[in-house]
């Protein structure tokens, strides 16, 4: 089975492309991710993220337990557990992944062509401030750090083996479909 990522500054749309993908198709399934960062209102643990302490954190990281992690902003990490990657193609089940790119760069390091990684580029980088600040989820600070790292991000579209444009979410919720149904019936 393989591993299809979807990674892309916050903000592009990722999140809405792999949901959308999530409620269509039953043999696809949602490697939730880890972090120390604290839940937002609507945000439920072990759905959205595995919400952990720093202690936590740090014992899974001594115990090996990470696939990947990364301090994205200070003290505040993400991560995959193998156990997810594990437990879902114990399923039968594709695994997708909504990451940022030093994740989705590490998952391709280890997992090879077993792991797709489709990058969400958003229509243009004002476009994607404006919708991080009219998300208004977090602090000026926050948003200014969260800006600051997307664009960052933009700079590696080229890494990745699939660039998505989404600048009409329709569009590219078909096109999103398309990738993952080659991707389905290309197995080896």
């Amino acid at each position: 089975m393989k591993l299809i990522v979807f990674t892309a500054p916050s903000g592009a749309g990722k999140t809405t492309i792999v949901k959308h993908l999530l409620s269509k198709y039953d043999n696809l399934a949602f490697s939730v991710s880890a972090t120390t960062r604290t839940a937002r209102k609507h945000e439920v643990h072990g759905k959205d993220y595995y919400f952990l302490s720093l202690e936590e954190w740090q014992q899974k990281i001594e115990e090996d337990d990470f696939l990947e992690w990364e301090e994205v902003y200070k003290n505040q990490y993400y991560g995959s557990l193998k156990s997810e990657v594990e437990r879902l193609w114990r399923l039968g089940k594709f695994v997708v992944f909504d990451m940022d790119v030093k994740g989705a760069t590490n998952i391709k390091k280890i997992y090879g062509d077993k792991a797709v990684t489709v990058f969400v580029k958003p229509p243009s980088p004002e476009i994607l401030f404006t919708r991080l600040r009219n998300r208004q989820t977090e602090d000026e600070a926050s948003l200014q750090k969260r800006i600051t790292r997307a664009a960052e991000e933009l700079t590696y579209e080229n890494t990745f083996d699939i660039v998505l444009l989404n600048d009409d979410l329709e569009i590219c919720l078909k096109k999103a479909e398309s990738i993952l149904e080659k991707i389905m019936l290309n197995q080896d």
